[in-house]
């Protein structure tokens, strides 16, 4: 028999002087009484009362299995696959995952068992003479699939970023939408890239430039196309990139100081 919590600490104590100490047992007395209350008959009324009392749905929803919606196109618009190492936590996750899709209006069917995924591994234990001391280590992730079918591709983000933020430790989530459209996506592909132009506006046509050279967009063509920058970077050497050589008075710069000058 277990020892009561509140003797616990008296056994320690005891156990810590090195002295012996009996629980406390209860007198017959009191055992007598507890069998009479135990077997005195409520009245009627209240055995009624007790008898239609339930628990809330929310509480009863816990012991039942999740609630699915039934859809009506069979359109595929996301598949969620869940692993983990752990079939408890993947377990509970997918059902998680199932009532979240039911209370957000989602098509849901699912878990779906998917083949596990088997890895091993044999690692030597030492090296040299003791080559053949080897250890094998093997890892298997278990899968769920759990498919949304008819939903709203809003819906489906609300419901991927709701399983995300309530996510269980120790399972991942892989998951694949689908998004349908018109024949005429690629129209709807180019006014989308208009918008984005516009917004950017002069933003992306200085993309990549510094913020003291942005005015000065022709000053630094010239600059690049100049005879000094090309000869920084070797261009007028002899076997520099830059086809026509200039002569010695191009490279240099030649003033010419007269009398006055002197």
């Amino acid at each position: 028999m277990a020892t009561p919590s509140y003797t616990r600490p008296l056994v320690c104590a005891a156990k810590r002087l090195k002295t012996k100490i009996s629980p406390p047992n209860p007198s017959p007395q009191c055992l007598h009484q507890t069998r009479n209350l135990q077997q005195q008959s409520l009245p009627p009324q209240v055995q009624s009362e007790l008898s239609q009392i339930r628990l809330p749905r929310a509480v009863q929803a816990t012991y039942l299995a999740p609630l699915k919606r039934q859809p009506t196109h069979n359109i595929p618009t996301c598949d969620l696959q869940l692993r983990s190492y752990s079939v408890r936590n993947l377990e509970v996750f997918a059902d998680f995952a199932l009532r979240a899709a039911y209370f957000l209006h989602l098509p849901a069917s699912g878990p779906v068992p998917l083949p596990k995924i088997t890895e091993r591994w044999t690692v030597p234990r030492s090296t040299f003479v003791h080559k053949k001391s080897q250890e094998n280590f093997e890892r298997i992730t278990l899968r769920r699939l759990v498919q949304i079918k008819d939903g709203h591709p809003e819906t489906v983000s609300i419901w991927l970023a709701f399983l995300r933020k309530y996510q269980y430790f120790g399972v991942g989530m892989k998951a694949n939408v689908y998004e349908f459209s018109g024949l005429g996506v690629g129209a709807d592909l180019d006014r989308e890239a208009e918008g984005i132009g516009e917004r950017l506006g002069e933003k992306l046509e200085l993309f990549g430039t510094r913020e003291h050279e942005k005015g000065d967009v022709k000053g630094l063509e010239e600059m690049v196309h100049g005879l000094p920058f090309k000869g920084q970077w070797g261009a007028m050497a002899p076997m520099g990139a830059n086809g026509s050589v200039p002569v010695a008075s191009e490279r240099m710069g030649v003033e010419v100081v007269g009398e006055e000058g002197r």
